[in-house]
């Protein structure tokens, strides 16, 4: 016998005789001086029994007779005991309703508590054998179980704690436990802080009987040191890092495009453009939309063609008032107009002297400003405000724009004049949408980036949230990813990203998954894509790339890492065929 319920066929009695009513005073003649203990019989609808060894004290028609039940040899034993209970002794049938035996409550009961035995006994020699802290708490939170390892981590003794409220010795808001027993909620491998000198890995579960919570449990393992050996190396890292970029700053950057993140082929064009244009000191229109970094390319179109010492100076041109814009770009003299600085102002251009002035959103210059930008460009000279003196501009001018310039001049908005004259070295900076492949470069970057400004230590990014970063189309470019991964951080709890945090969900991921076929499948998918159709080269090489993709994707059970491997692709790429080749996840 173990701790486990008994079954039926191990706790049968075997004293008895069944008969119909008929048959019931031939019976206890015959059965009277035998071994039977009991004999049940039938009448009407009716089961009866009788105790035989009463049969030599009381007449026979003076017998207690009593009523009982029959009940199959498969009932469930929470059944079974609520039968016996009710009727002492009841008969058990077999699967063609024949008689087997008999069970009595008094058997039962001793049979339940030898069990009992055994399960208690089981218990409390593995609580006294683990080292490990189990505290166990009933529905009322007093402390049911408290182990030695409980002991260990929280420096409370058994005997203090075990009866107690749990709330006598620790904050209630900061017990997970009390959680599982409030909401059912199991937590599994969670880092936890019960008092504000300890951490614990920590796992909960609720205790239920008949689906009502009566309790709950807790495991958990000390892990204070391994967090504080992390801080430690996570305020280290910080400090190495923050050393880096001062010295950074101190010294010439030897990669001018070392702030733009991304190794895309459409990246690659458009920085072999611009060293292309380095050597020159053309004007230079960078085109682009809101939030792709034109500031960034135009910076690197500075660093390429000036001294590590020249001026960089941008100024935007739609965050200026009209009015202020003329005094901001060119400067102006003292007493130029009231409530000008009576020692004047120098301007944007010849702060910029002897490198690069930098107007962006030159698509907001106000048509007055127009006329007098162009003779600078023109002409390379420029008067103050309120000075009469003609100023020498030696700066290179690189100018940036999100809108289309061409339908701002049919709309009277933009000089064609002044169009042509910036228009004569054209940079294009790709959306983010069109290379998608850096999306996981980026995101790693601004991880990091703000891991270390909001100090949580955050490494990994789940495999769901990088694929909803994937598909989502990025109207907002590298701003709004940058700003996504920000709030993901902020609204980070310990070390991971969740998914519910994005602002925004992929228009195209649905909930879809990404399509794990066996090799069968697969092949009876290209041949359903193929049918009898001639399809162009490319397109058959896709819908190949896409099955072997799908295959492998299989095999390494949808780990990307391990399927980039045995493609012999880096993973940036494995991402960028699975969003062009419509492979959902």
């Amino acid at each position: 016998m173990d701790y486990h319920l008994p079954q039926i066929r191990d706790i049968l009695q075997k004293d008895f005789f069944y008969c119909d009513s008929v048959e019931v005073e031939t019976q206890l003649e015959k059965e009277a001086h035998e071994d039977v203990e009991v004999l049940f019989y039938q009448s009407g609808d009716q089961l009866y029994y009788l105790l035989t060894k009463m049969v030599d004290q009381t007449s026979h028609d003076l017998l207690p007779r009593f009523r009982t039940i029959a009940i199959s040899q498969e009932t469930p034993i929470e059944e079974m005991i609520n039968s016996v209970m009710e009727n002492d002794k009841i008969l058990v049938l077999d699967e063609s309703k024949k008689p087997i035996g008999y069970l009595c409550s008094s058997h039962l009961l001793k049979s339940i508590y030898k069990s009992y035995q055994y399960l208690r006994t089981y218990f409390e020699t593995m609580l006294r054998t683990t080292d490990a802290s189990i505290s166990i708490i009933d529905k009322n939170l007093n402390t049911m179980v408290w182990t030695k390892g409980a002991e260990e981590i929280f420096s409370i003794k058994q005997e203090e704690i075990q009866g107690t409220s749990i709330t006598e010795h620790f904050p209630i808001d900061m017990l997970e436990i009390i959680k599982t027993l409030k909401t059912g909620k199991s937590v599994y491998k969670r880092q936890h802080q019960p008092r504000p000198d300890l951490f614990v890995l920590i796992n909960t579960n609720p205790i239920k009987v008949n689906n009502e919570i009566v309790g709950a449990v807790a495991a958990e393992t000390d892990i204070t040191s391994q967090v504080r050996l992390n801080k430690e190396l996570f305020n280290a890292t910080t400090k190495v890092l923050h050393l880096e970029q001062e010295m950074e700053k101190l010294k010439p950057s030897t990669d001018p495009f070392h702030p733009i993140k991304g190794t895309s082929e459409v990246l690659k064009n458009t920085k072999e453009r611009i060293e292309k244009i380095a050597s020159t000191k053309a004007t230079a229109l960078i085109l682009g939309e809101s939030g792709v970094g034109k500031e960034l390319f135009a910076k690197a179109v500075h660093d390429l063609s000036e001294s590590a010492n020249a001026p960089f100076v941008p100024i935007n041109c739609g965050a200026i008032p009209p009015s202020l814009f003329e005094s901001e770009l060119f400067g102006y003299v003292k007493g130029a107009f009231s409530g000008a600085d009576q020692r004047g102002k120098k301007g944007k251009v010849e702060m910029a002297n002897g490198g690069t002035l930098f107007l962006d959103e030159i698509g907001e210059l106000p048509l007055d400003m127009q006329v007098k930008l162009l003779r600078l460009l023109q002409e390379k000279k420029y008067f103050a405000v309120g000075g009469t003196e003609l100023l020498e501009a030696n700066c290179r001018i690189v100018a940036a724009t999100n809108r289309d310039l061409t339908e701002l001049m049919k709309e009277g908005k933009f000089r064609e004049d002044l169009y042509y004259r910036l228009n004569i070295i054209t940079i294009n900076i790709p959306p983010l949408r069109d290379r998608k492949e850096d999306i996981i470069e980026l995101t790693h970057s601004f991880l990091y980036e703000f891991s270390v400004r909001y100090n949580k230590m955050i490494e990994h990014i789940p495999n769901s949230v990088m694929q909803e970063l994937m598909h989502y189309h990025w109207p907002g470019n590298v701003r709004e990813l940058r700003n996504t991964i920000e709030r993901l951080v902020v609204f980070s709890s310990g070390e991971k990203l969740i998914i519910d945090d994005l602002p925004f969900k992929s228009s195209d991921r649905g909930d879809e998954k990404v399509i794990m076929k066996t090799e069968k499948n697969d092949e009876d998918h290209v041949k359903r894509e193929f049918r009898n159709i001639s399809l162009p080269l490319q397109k058959e090489l896709d819908l190949h790339e896409k099955h072997v993709i799908q295959k492998i994707l299989y095999m390494e059970r949808g780990n990307k890492l391990a399927a980039a491997k045995k493609l012999g692709i880096s993973r940036a790429t494995l991402y960028n065929k699975l969003n062009k080749l419509n492979i959902h996840e």
